[in-house]
């Protein structure tokens, strides 16, 4: 599958960091000669931010979407980029998500400052909304990771790419972007799968075995991960497989730490509501700790 991306929506709330990821979306629009839309959404419980409150709602709304339109053309500048500017008014993640599906978007990129623990279990995190309900691929920019940012204005040329394989829907999905991307920019291809220890490891047998179930399924795993990659596109992308233990979303960041991943593509595993708020998905705390840009697929794609 060769991934299209016609049609880029970058979102911004007008805050110094969320405002540089707009450079992603540029980098990214003049490689695949892509639209770009810019969208920010107007919190009307917020609207002072945009200035002094009017007594008419309707005058003051008005204002506000005007303040918007000049900020985003202010961000834009003379950039040599095909752009349309989005503002809407309401709850973020909504109108996010409903100006993706307006806009047939292929892309959309958001900022996460990798919020944890009480604070976004009472908050929530309108990145975490849309991995979730958006009908196209979201890249997550977080703030350790801005400073990728200052170097993509002539470009956004990842050269090493993750992609989390647990042999899932939603992680084969990732793996078609991944290998997709890969292709379009001619970068190594790094397949990972996390081997989790035993929920109840006093209940297994002496850690001898437990390396012996080890060494037996880790050759299966590898030539499954490389039995992914079609042969002929060895010729294009270079697949290296690692197989690690321990809990995914820190093998996974760890890794990518180490080896200077430029970017992480994961699959988004659908669950309820509890689990989500106090557990969150790999995907999820990846997004919040990794030191690169991550692409989350949604397998409702």
């Amino acid at each position: 599958m060769r991934v299209q991306i016609n049609r880029i929506l970058c979102a911004t709330d007008f805050s110094d960091f969320s405002n540089r990821t707009i450079s992603f979306g540029m980098a990214l629009a003049r490689e695949f000669r892509a639209t770009l839309f810019i969208c920010h959404v107007v919190e009307l419980p917020f609207a002072g931010m945009y200035g002094e409150v009017q007594l008419d709602p309707i005058a003051q709304q008005e204002r506000m979407i005007a303040y918007a339109h000049e900020n985003l053309s202010r961000l834009v500048n003379d950039q040599d980029v095909e752009w349309e500017p989005l503002v809407a008014i309401g709850h973020p993640a909504d109108e996010i998500a409903r100006l993706v599906t307006q806009v047939n978007a292929d892309l959309a990129i958001s900022a996460t400052h990798g919020r944890s623990g009480l604070k976004r279990l009472i908050i929530g995190s309108v990145t975490e909304r849309l991995m979730r309900t958006l009908p196209c691929p979201l890249l997550i920019v977080r703030d350790q990771a801005i400073s990728l940012s200052q170097q993509v204005g002539a470009g956004f040329h990842p050269k090493k790419i993750l992609v989390g394989c647990d042999f899932s829907r939603d992680s084969d999905l990732a793996f078609q972007y991944g290998i997709s991307l890969a292709q379009e920019f001619e970068a190594e291809l790094h397949l990972v799968h996390v081997i989790e220890p035993p929920i109840y490891p006093d209940l297994q047998n002496a850690g001898d075995a437990q390396g012996a179930e080890h060494s037996r399924i880790a050759p299966l795993l590898e030539r499954k991960m490389m039995g992914m990659v079609p042969e002929d596109a060895r010729h294009w992308c270079f697949p290296v497989t690692v197989l690690m233990e321990g809990k995914p979303a820190e093998e996974i960041s760890r890794y990518a730490e180490e080896k200077g991943m430029d970017l992480i593509v994961l699959g988004v595993r659908g669950q309820d509501l509890v689990e989500s708020l106090f557990v969150g998905s790999t995907t999820d705390r990846v997004a919040r700790q990794a030191p690169c840009p991550v692409l989350s697929v949604n397998p409702l794609i």
